[in-house]
């Protein structure tokens, strides 16, 4: 993977873990030659993450709406910083920019980019490991719900499966390596294995 979108919170009143966190994760992309791709602001854990990877010499592409290109939010010192008019635009962009996804804590943002681009993974609209980064157990009342929707039947193990989950960067990284896209459950989920 050469660029990598991060999904995250902007929140500010938040544990400084999830800051440190977002800084730690940034720095590992750097120093593993991926470029950030992100929604380009400079608060919270969104704003750790971009700072992360640029103090350690790499390169960021912030995706911004409209809206949110204010003094308070937008993050100037980006490699790349791209302005588009609404958030459908904004999304579409940075999943086109990116060969992979990351989130990280969040809120209700983080949770609805995230899930439409499981939900992408699940169709086959693309092939591209997804990775949660549990920080402080973050998203363990995630996982604990996707496991229990697969328990009731509304989605397969494959799909649950198709998540990474690690705790640091580094594994998350290595384990995001090793992903195998669930092609045959992308086959009976869409039925394409019926006749």
């Amino acid at each position: 993977m050469k660029s990598i979108c991060i999904y995250c919170g902007a929140s500010e009143k938040i544990h400084p873990d999830y800051k440190l966190a977002g800084r730690q994760m940034g720095r590992t992309l750097a120093e593993n030659g991926i470029r950030l791709i992100y929604g380009g602001g400079k608060t919270g854990v969104m704003g750790a993450v971009a700072d992360g990877t640029l103090e350690a010499g790499g390169e960021v592409t912030g995706v911004l709406v409209t809206s949110m290109n204010t003094p308070a939010l937008a993050h100037l010192g980006l490699t790349v910083l791209e302005v588009l008019p609404t958030i459908h635009e904004r999304k579409a962009r940075m999943y086109e920019l990116a060969e992979g996804y990351i989130a990280l804590p969040g809120g209700f943002g983080t949770f609805d980019e995230l899930f439409e681009t499981i939900t992408w993974a699940q169709i086959g609209e693309h092939e591209k490991p997804i990775g949660l980064l549990n920080v402080l157990r973050y998203f363990d009342p995630l996982m604990a719900m996707v496991l229990h929707a697969e328990k009731e039947g509304f989605l397969y193990p494959e799909h649950r499966e198709m998540i990474s989950l690690a705790e640091t960067p580094q594994e998350l990284l290595a384990r995001m390596n090793q992903h195998q896209h669930p092609t045959e459950a992308v086959k009976r989920w869409m039925r394409q294995d019926q006749p």
